[in-house]
């Protein structure tokens, strides 16, 4: 859902008279009806590359709303996204080669000794669409509907959503409802592992199903508040729940000797992998709750954007993220606009480094870095310039960075001395165009 269309006619006047601030003229009459472009599309190419050869995408986003005046709108989006790279698989660094079997089954892939085993058959293509109606019900609702739908190579989703706004307080104030709810199929190459089973040989699908699916129920209660004649302050209450396949099909864990930490060896019948390997295993249900804050204040012409957020959820998972950014004008037709970004979370409370041969096998454990503790930044900025014809061409560059680490104590004898979750940067270009018609 899209709390961000749901605000009151008082609220988007505000934003629009900051927004003139931003390129210093004052705000615009109202336009009569037939002045008014019909459809006003936004159009982005983004580039996205971590280091060291892991993942890529390259995604191109097609936004398109049509206005029908009386703020009645049809919004669309279409985006197309390819990623290519390696990812982590969620086995140890180990003192020796290691090699594994291919998520198809059908091949085996062997990793260097002492570095991260990253799975290099990933590539996927994916495909959405959202469609979201808008119209005003009375003096003082406002009623969106929409449904989505994406699709990829193994991965299907499916879903709708409904919102209601009500203005209050001289439409200064605005509460809004929204609820969500999406089934998505998986459809894993070589089929779904069984959780926790081991890694096969090469042709061997006695560990794989076939596919399998997930439900998600969110729930948005959000207010937004005119204080003054230059900030605007939401808060939102966010409530989501999954029901189902969460696992990731593709991670797995090392079975490692409990006094040295190194993989167990085992020797294959053929082709397959020379250690043991563990598919991961994750509850079939999580609820999430977050709260997130956003106020956006002018300072003249310069216009401040800054929000909070947090989340916990029934995994033991707790995150934090810091925004800000400040869009400042550079004369009367471009502006510039510095962001930064600070992220931080907790370990799921089944992650796990790796299963000891001796333990009995746990309920759930996973080793998916983006389960473990972590805390992330991102710098960088956005220019932006008005054409003559009232167009608008942007370009935004930003620099990720990552750093995570094992729990002391999940650490076995020689883990500590290999470097077992290693930092993470990429870089962000995008190129975006704005017009309408």
């Amino acid at each position: 859902m899209n709390e961000d269309r749901k605000g009151s006619r008082n609220i988007n006047a505000a934003l629009t008279a900051a927004s003139c601030a931003l390129l210093g003229t004052a705000a615009p009459p109202p336009a009569k009806a037939e002045e008014l472009p019909r459809w006003s599309l936004d159009s982005a190419l983004l580039y996205y590359a971590e280091d060291n050869d892991r993942v890529q995408d390259v995604s191109a986003t097609i936004a398109a709303i049509r206005d029908f005046g009386d703020e009645r709108s049809l919004a669309l989006t279409l985006s197309a996204d390819t990623l290519t790279g390696a990812s982590p698989s969620g086995a140890i660094a180990s003192n020796r080669p290691q090699t594994f079997t291919t998520p198809s089954g059908n091949a085996t892939y062997t990793t260097a000794a002492g570095e991260v085993p990253l799975d290099d058959t990933f590539l996927d293509t994916r495909y959405a669409l959202t469609v979201n109606w808008s119209q005003p019900l009375g003096r003082a609702y406002k009623a969106s509907a929409g449904v989505s739908f994406s699709t990829e190579y193994d991965y299907t989703h499916l879903g709708a959503n409904l919102g209601l706004s009500r203005d209050f307080n001289k439409r200064n104030t605005t509460l809004s409802f929204g609820v969500a709810y999406s089934q998505d199929d998986i459809e894993p190459v070589g089929g779904v592992p069984i959780p926790l089973s081991e890694m096969l040989d090469v042709g061997l699908q006695g560990n794989k199903l076939g596919t399998d699916s997930k439900d998600v129920l969110d729930l948005l209660l959000g207010v937004t508040q005119v204080l003054n004649r230059t900030t605007v302050l939401r808060v939102n209450y966010s409530f989501s729940r999954s029901s189902g396949y969460l696992n990731d099909p593709y991670k797995i864990l090392s079975v490692v000797d409990p006094l040295s930490g190194d993989t167990l060896v085992r020797t294959p019948v053929g082709d397959g992998p020379d250690g043991i390997y563990r598919y991961e295993s994750r509850p079939d249900s999580r609820t999430k709750h977050s709260v997130f804050a956003e106020m956006k204040h002018a300072f003249g012409a310069p216009v401040l954007h800054a929000s909070y957020r947090f989340m916990t959820d029934d995994w033991s998972i707790e995150s934090h993220t810091l925004e800000a950014r400040l869009r400042w004008p550079l004369g009367a037709a471009s502006y510039i606009e510095p962001r930064v970004r600070f992220y931080t979370q907790t370990e799921a409370d089944f992650y796990r480094s790796s299963l000891t041969v001796i333990e009995p096998l746990p309920e759930f454990a996973s080793a998916d870095f983006r389960l473990g503790r972590f805390d992330a930044s991102t710098v960088g900025f956005k220019f932006g310039q008005q054409t003559a014809t009232g167009n608008e061409w942007n370009v935004r560059l930003e620099y990720y960075q990552q750093t995570g680490e094992i729990p002391r104590a999940q650490n076995i004898g020689a883990q500590s001395t290999r470097e077992q979750y290693p930092d993470l940067s990429a870089v962000i270009l995008q190129f975006g165009y704005r017009f309408g018609f």
